[in-house]
């Protein structure tokens, strides 16, 4: 009979066995034994425990190289780790993590040997990011000392720790450790037992659709990858990250989602299956979404899906000089781009003032990159001088290009298309910005639907790389040309995509957001959590709040409602929260509150 747990603190945690040495494992052992703790290491594997205790080597002499470890810290930490194939070397522990592979029937197996080995007060911690905790704790002699404790690849980097709780779990196991958590130099979130967690739980339904659309041949897995660094500011694009997961992994991860939320977008893709059963699963097996150098390899090397190298496309037409139609941020960012690279540039907008005002804004756009010492004063000047201001797109009539970047209402838009067709000569390529509606939908406002791309920038436009170059079925090939061939002189990377809602970066950026929405209305974790786990275990940028409400909660909603009506997936269909935010005004930082409150300036 286990022991009952008291309101007692518990004594710290001195010994910890970590059973399972693969490289999470071993990571773990490496952050403990740096910490002071002492660690048993268990593994079935001779192997493994030989080559775990060579990687904590490798790993703390290259900690004393960086000046992060003295060489005596060094030789202590190791003194602190001992490794057994035996797991009745956890005898002792008042902490045991089990890190073995993502089997319901290996974990209970563990688990249920652990029971007749270790002392009643130890607790029992999973590190599974699939399966279920309330499961193995009530399989358990002593469910009210089981939880999960996930932490994140590599583990001594990576600073976020989920504690999980079933609703077996007493809370001052889940207090002692958090507090553990804490000690380590990591930030612990508190969650329930759900597969994925919180940030795996986001993380994976995105990972998902990306593989699906892969497979539907949208885009290059080099175009969805890029696309998502670039677009998103992400450290790696979502193939390549499924191939460093493993793509096994991410299909039992998908599959135990699924089989709790029936929602098709954690529906396996296909491609997943296909892989794990060719045995390609990443970077492990030398070969996955991508092919590498070696198996554990994190080199790409070339394969049969790699797009040749200085392929010609066909020729495009000449281009030089560019008309931008709008007088927002985004119009002026464009406008800000094109100058720089040396075009001349038609900034119009509907009155002559609303265009002096967005050459204005330009202007101090210029300034501040003078002052950053990103360029000369001589190239600012030179640089706003290329910008001609109009009240009329008349001025249009001799460009090459015409950019349109007006508001995200394809009426609005069809009818600026409808006249660029009056006032561009014949040859001139028209491109929209949109991130969201159908570019054929533009095209065939016009009598020249052959000439007309999508050209979506990403705000700010004078940072961000990317450009999804967008082609419809009408669009010639050498307008796409003329597109990319642009797309280098501005220093821009160009990715191709279908026309469907979304492209790239929304389609898969938006259903994320979205379920992160849901996580909050359905109580599961605080907006807090959600953006600290996002942040510190995804490696985003900003987490998904602070992301909708700087995009604005109008805009989000009406990109989600695009992609819901498209592709008719209720898994697409924007959560109710979103929905009545909008509706209550509240937008985020532009007017002052979102999901969170601002100070009005």
């Amino acid at each position: 009979m286990a022991t009952p747990l008291s309101d007692a603190p518990l004594s710290p945690f001195k010994t910890i066995a970590v059973v399972g040495l693969g490289t999470m494992g071993t990571g773990i052992t490496e952050v403990l034994a740096r910490a002071g703790r002492e660690v048993v290491g268990i593994d079935v594997s001779e192997a493994a425990t030989a080559h775990a205790v060579a990687a904590l080597e490798t790993a703390t002499a290259r900690a004393v190289q960086r000046g992060r470890l003295t060489e005596q810290e060094r030789t202590d930490a190791l003194a602190r780790v001992r490794t057994s194939t035996d797991l009745r070397a956890a005898a002792d522990a008042d902490l045991v993590i089990e890190v073995a592979p993502e089997s319901y029937e290996i974990k209970h197996q563990i688990f249920r040997e652990l029971d007749g080995i270790v002392r009643p007060e130890t607790i029992l911690a999973t590190g599974t990011n699939a399966l279920s905790v309330t499961r193995l704790a009530a399989d358990s002699a002593r469910p009210e000392r089981v939880l999960g404790l996930h932490f994140f690849n590599p583990a001594p980097a990576m600073k976020l720790v989920e504690v999980v709780s079933s609703v077996l779990t007493a809370p001052t196991a889940v207090a002692a450790v958090t507090d553990l958590a804490i000690e380590l130099g990591k930030e612990p979130v508190a969650v329930g037992d759900r597969p994925g967690f919180v940030a795996d739980g986001l993380l994976f339904g995105y990972l998902n659709q990306a593989a699906a659309m892969y497979e539907a041949k949208y885009a290059s897995r080099e175009d969805i990858d890029a696309a998502m660094r670039l677009g998103c500011g992400l450290p790696m694009g979502p193939l390549a990250l499924l191939d460093l997961i493993g793509i096994d992994t991410a299909r039992t991860v998908l599959e135990a989602m699924y089989s709790e939320s029936h929602d098709r977008l954690h529906a396996p893709a296909p491609i997943l299956k296909q892989l794990s059963e060719a045995g390609l699963t990443g970077r492990k097996t030398g070969r996955g979404f991508y092919s590498y150098e070696a198996e554990g390899s994190a080199t790409v090397v070339r394969d049969a899906l790699t797009p040749p190298e200085g392929a010609q496309l066909t020729p495009g037409r000449t281009v030089r000089s560019v008309g931008v139609a709008g007088s927002g941020t985004m119009a002026s960012g464009i406008a800000e781009v094109f100058a720089k690279a040396g075009y001349d540039v038609v900034l119009a907008a509907r009155s002559e003032e609303k265009a002096q005002f967005a050459k204005s804004r330009i202007g101090k756009s210029l300034s501040r990159s003078v002052d950053r010492g990103r360029m000369t004063a001589e190239a600012a000047a030179q640089t706003l001088e290329r910008i001609t201001p109009a009240g009329s797109y008349d001025a249009f009539a001799d460009v090459d290009l015409a950019v349109e970047a007006v508001a995200e209402d394809l009426e609005i838009k069809q009818q600026l298309f409808a006249t660029l067709d009056k006032v561009c000569k014949p040859g001139a390529v028209l491109a929209t910005t949109t991130s969201s509606l159908p570019v054929v939908a533009c095209a065939r406002a016009t009598s020249r639907p052959q000439d007309v791309i999508g050209m979506h920038f990403f705000n700010p436009a004078p940072a961000m790389k990317l450009v999804e170059v967008v082609r419809t079925v009408l669009t010639d090939v050498d307008v796409h040309s003329t597109v990319h061939e642009v797309c280098i002189k501005i220093k821009k990377h160009a990715v191709d995509c279908g026309d469907r809602a979304g492209f790239i970066v929304n389609a898969l950026l938006f259903p994320y957001l979205n379920n992160a929405i849901k996580m909050v209305q359905e109580h599961y974790a605080s907006l807090d959590d959600i953006d600290a786990a996002m942040k510190l275990g995804g490696g985003y940028p900003m987490g998904p709040f602070e992301l909708l409400d700087v995009v604005g909660l109008d805009v989000s909603l009406a990109i989600e409602k695009v992609l819901h009506r498209e592709f008719r997936d209720p898994g697409l269909a924007p959560a109710p929260l979103l929905e009545h935010l909008v509706a209550a005004g509240c937008l985020g930082r532009k007017t002052g509150r979102g999901f969170r409150e601002y100070a009005r300036r």
